[in-house]
């Protein structure tokens, strides 16, 4: 069956997204950026966010915790966007492409509520989706499979007539078990070759 829609993930699939970006720019070397989001502004920690918890109420026990580092800690809010280096590689054109083609195109997304309007808005791109389903204002997140039936719902297309693309495979295997077509991303030339594959986009 044909596909109908192409569901992106944002982070590391559209946007190129890294903390290190930005916490190379404050701290003095690469291996205090590194151990500060090893140890503890950590991607566990941000997963709060992503699950719908504020930027604020995740920051104050950390705070407690690391108070000489208060203000690198309120960063990750203040300075958010400055985690961004732009479009993953060959994606804006990609995107493009598609929407050239007619083929509907959503996201499907972990990330903060409190910030997706400003990160639209930073990257144009994104007001061209029909659909997104940011994780933090569900209070769900990938890989739970709670938050794959409320993006069927809410697209309200056979789960077979959609193709996923994500760089985790434990969410790409997620969509699997609910019939998705996926592929895992590693770069916009082997998903425009999916799509190539899928009829979306011709050679």
């Amino acid at each position: 069956m044909a596909v109908k829609a192409v569901l992106f993930d944002l982070g590391n699939v559209v946007l190129d997204w890294n903390p290190l970006q930005l916490y190379r720019t404050i701290f003095d070397s690469d291996d205090e950026a590194q151990r500060f989001v090893s140890d503890i502004c950590t991607l566990e920690w941000h997963t709060e966010h992503d699950r719908g918890v504020t930027f604020a109420e995740n920051a104050k026990p950390l705070i407690e915790r690391y108070p000489e580092y208060e203000a690198e800690i309120r960063a990750w809010r203040t300075r958010w966007l400055d985690m961004f280096t732009g479009y993953v590689p060959g994606m804006d054109a990609l995107l493009a492409e598609v929407l050239a083609s007619d083929t509907p195109i959503f996201a499907l997304s972990n990330l903060s509520a409190e910030v997706w309007q400003e990160t639209a808005d930073a990257f144009p791109l994104l007001h061209q989706f029909e659909d997104v389903i940011v994780s933090g204002a569900e209070g769900l997140i990938k890989p739970d499979l709670r938050i794959y039936e409320l993006t069927l719902q809410r697209l309200n297309i056979p789960a077979e007539d959609i193709i996923f693309t994500d760089d985790r495979l434990d969410n790409i295997q997620a969509a699997q078990a609910f019939g998705m077509k996926t592929h895992h991303f590693q770069g916009s030339h082997g998903l425009r070759e999916a799509l190539i594959a899928e009829d979306v986009l011709t050679l």
